[in-house]
């Protein structure tokens, strides 16, 4: 592997060629420059990068003026509200380009716009769940997403990607270029650089079949139902189960699981979920096909007169979904009345990639578990935060892994939660080659 280029001397800010304004508080656009899609951010100065040398431009900036960067391309990032930096906003770095199965996509992308350039050729990509997240920040983290069983992750689809270093060195990443910078990509976070350009191999998709399926009274046995059926399940079925308080704009108050079966054929997918739709208190919503991007949801953009409460709880990678543990996570929710709790299933083609082949953890996780509490004022004191705080924690014993892009916090310890020592020192010896001072540190940080 060739060295990146070495670190750029500061200069004039009047040298530095970036085609774009760099906009700073008190600026004609700074109001729409500083928002971002989960809330207001207040940074130094915001550049919004049209072409890869405005990026080059930017890195040139941040170095003169001493700034950290912050990247933003959906804007769901927690790291967008952390005062002061730079924030180089790449959205409109968003060219999808097909050529058969291989999609190029710009770094700024959003997955909506890529699923429906796709389902024009046929073709599909295991994204996320939500139309407006960005295609870097999800795929860096690994990407779970509704196709996650039958393609793995969004991470396990890319094959190369463009690259511009803390130098300012434009890189090309593959396998065979530059293979432990291309392996820590995807699962590492946006430690190493800018991602200007993501390639990824898509695969062959004509539409998928959707179920939606309510769950009155106690959700425990329904949830055994549920494993029990992914046990050995086709790869091309993934679930979810989320049980929400009406205050969550995100979904329909209540419990209820939605299927994605990943084809159009309806018949196999009702014979798979068969003892699901026959269990007590289990009613039918809706079942049918449908185009995969409308499955994306549209998450409501941030209010500033309604912004969202704190969250008091966490994520984990489940070997298995053990009967204790359903119990754990449906009494999370009964004690926390504003509360989420929400479940998604794994295994297939998600388990078939080697633990060291990637730095995402946990390849032996046949679930994602997620719960917490709403902390609204006035419901949730001290006394219930603490004992929130606790009944996680024991849930969380029983997973082997957190998942990054699930955790709305931007504290430097999550990284160190992330991943196992030996995946975070691999990591950090790729980051002392590409980034030695820490340049790209607003992230789950990997410490060079």
């Amino acid at each position: 592997m060739s060295a990146p280029g070495p670190s750029l001397t500061p200069m004039s800010i009047d040298d530095l060629n970036v085609s774009t304004a760099v906009i700073r508080p008190g600026d004609p656009d700074w109001e729409s420059a500083r928002r971002f899609h989960s809330g207001i951010g207040e940074p130094a100065a915001v550049i919004r990068a049209g072409t890869v040398d405005d990026v080059r431009g930017a890195l040139r900036y941040a170095a003169a003026e001493r700034l950290e960067i912050m990247i933003r391309g959906g804007g769901h990032s927690a790291w967008g509200g952390v005062p002061g930096g730079l924030t180089l906003d790449i959205s409109a770095l968003d060219d999808i380009a097909v050529d058969g199965t291989r999609v190029r996509v710009g770094g700024g992308a959003q997955w909506g716009a890529v699923a429906h350039a796709l389902a024009a050729h046929g073709l599909g990509l295991s994204s996320g769940d939500t139309a407006s997240v960005g295609v870097g920040g999800l795929t860096l983290g690994g990407g779970i997403g509704w196709m996650v069983r039958a393609w793995g992750l969004a991470s396990d689809q890319l094959v190369g990607a463009q690259l511009v270093t803390a130098g300012g060195e434009v890189v090309e990443v593959s396998d065979a270029s530059h293979p432990e910078l291309m392996w820590a990509l995807r699962g590492g976070g946006g430690n190493f650089g800018v991602v200007t350009r993501f390639d990824f191999e898509a695969h062959a998709l004509d539409g998928v079949v959707v179920g939606v399926f309510g769950i009155e009274g106690d959700a425990r046995p329904v949830l055994r139902v549920l494993r029990d059926v992914l046990t050995d399940a086709p790869r091309e079925l993934t679930v979810t189960y989320m049980d929400v308080p009406a205050m969550d704009p995100s979904a329909p108050a209540g419990a209820a699981i939605t299927a994605v079966w990943a084809g159009t054929d309806e018949a196999a997918a009702r014979a798979v979920l068969a003892p699901l739709a026959s269990a007590p208190g289990v009613t039918e919503r809706e079942f049918g096909p449908q185009d995969y991007p409308d499955v994306l949801m549209e998450a409501p953009e941030f209010d500033p007169e309604q912004p969202m409460p704190g969250f008091v709880g966490g994520n984990t990678l489940l070997p298995v979904l053990e009967d204790d543990v359903i119990e754990q996570l449906v009494a999370f929710r009964v004690a926390n009345p504003a509360s989420v709790v929400f479940l998604r299933s794994l295994g297939g083609a998600y388990g078939d990639v080697a633990q060291d082949a990637t730095p995402f953890p946990a390849r032996d996780a046949t679930w994602f578990a997620m719960a917490g509490a709403f902390d609204v004022p006035g419901m949730l004191d001290d006394v219930a935060r603490d004992a929130a705080l606790q009944a996680w924690a024991a849930i969380e014993t029983e997973g082997s892994g957190v998942y990054g892009n699930f955790i709305a916090s931007a504290d430097p310890s999550v990284a160190e939660r992330m991943y196992p020592p030996s995946t975070m020192a691999r990591l950090a010896a790729v980051k002392r080659q590409w980034d030695p001072s820490n340049v790209f540190c607003r992230n789950h940080n990997v410490q060079p």
